[in-house]
């Protein structure tokens, strides 16, 4: 099998069945969608980047980034990670450390100092993986900071 991770736009048809696949997940775990306002333009050079990877010239998994402007861990150099999914099917091959790795690139190479995400407490599987890439819970911040099952973590890059 090949991967290969893809820069595409956030209105990119296979991005756009990813995040329709991530939003059911959302409805599964949570009983209701992601409401965090997103738009298209937040994942454009400079402000972010949004990336799907392919196994085989099929979608299966993505992530991105976007600007946060949160301070956190002494800057307000912060990119927010968004989207990071991997579609059942696919899950337990390494995708997600691997396209978690691109996305902190990628930020990196824009000149962000650190990445922040807001994931959910019943989101063990994705706590899990971000604090074995070195995340540590920060102080709640952005649309969910209020939820009391939101999990703020943060990595300097």
């Amino acid at each position: 099998m090949t991967l290969e991770i893809r820069r595409v736009s956030y209105d990119h048809p296979d991005a756009q069945k990813l995040v329709d696949r991530v939003q059911e997940f959302y409805v599964e775990r949570y009983g209701e969608p992601d409401y965090d306002p997103t738009v298209p333009e937040m994942f454009e050079s400079p402000a972010g980047a949004y990336f799907v990877a392919y196994l085989d010239e099929v979608p299966v998994a993505s992530g991105a980034w976007r600007r946060s402007g949160e301070r956190v861990m002494g800057t307000d150099v912060t990119a927010e990670i968004k989207r990071m999914y991997v579609v059942p099917e696919a899950q337990g091959m390494g995708l997600a450390k691997r396209i978690l790795a691109h996305v902190e690139a990628s930020a990196r190479e824009a000149g962000f100092e650190v990445m922040v995400l807001t994931t959910g407490g019943l989101q063990h599987e994705a706590i899990g993986l971000y604090a074995a890439q070195g995340y540590t819970l920060v102080e709640p911040f952005g649309f969910y900071k209020d939820d009391e099952l939101v999990r703020c973590m943060a990595k300097t890059l």
